[in-house]
């Protein structure tokens, strides 16, 4: 794990680290997930491979989660306490900023409510979903930003993005250098 970036909003911390996102050791990793929790592959087969199978079982007994919206799960094996399984757009289908926008908010809501104090995501539908890096970086830079800014009441107090691939890390670094 290697920090790239990190800035301090109302004595939070926004964070830009590289590496592997099931090695964080976080109160929730955020897995990419599709609506049936369905965890085959991209960082939510990963998720599942290193957690162990409970993972899996507990999402498939929560079922369905629409699209911009998250759910939670226990960790497993892995050294996060929770996985917070946001689902977000499949580019094509339509309105895709906004179900983004809504899957980042949503997750951060969750963990909240759970008064987690700390929380990694990773380039959620960059991969697999096809959604454009550089519009996913500036989408989930942004409406962290927006998170810490507007609920300082929140138990967060790490926010955080663990990029693996370096096209993808060049992105976020480009987001992160525009914060003043």
């Amino acid at each position: 794990m290697k920090m790239i970036a990190h800035h301090t909003i109302r004595g939070k911390t926004l964070r830009l680290v590289q590496g592997d996102l099931t090695h964080r050791e976080v109160d929730a990793i955020v897995n990419a997930a599709n609506s049936h929790l369905k965890h085959g592959g991209g960082v939510a087969g990963a998720i599942v491979r290193k957690g162990g199978r409970a993972i899996q079982d507990e999402s498939d007994r929560i079922g369905f989660v629409p699209v911009g919206h998250a759910a939670i799960t226990g960790a497993g094996r892995l050294p996060a306490k929770f996985v917070i399984h946001a689902v977000g757009p499949r580019m094509g289908e339509g309105d895709e900023d906004d179900k983004l926008r809504s899957a980042v908010t949503n997750s951060l809501q969750l963990a909240s409510e759970k008064e987690f104090s700390s929380i990694s995501f990773p380039a959620i539908s960059s991969g697999i979903f096809g959604f454009p890096k550089d519009r996913c970086a500036m989408i989930l830079v942004g409406e962290a930003l927006n998170f810490l800014k507007h609920h300082p009441e929140s138990s967060l107090t790490a926010v955080e993005f663990c990029i693996y691939d370096d096209e993808t890390l060049a992105h976020f670094r480009k987001e992160f250098g525009k914060i003043t």
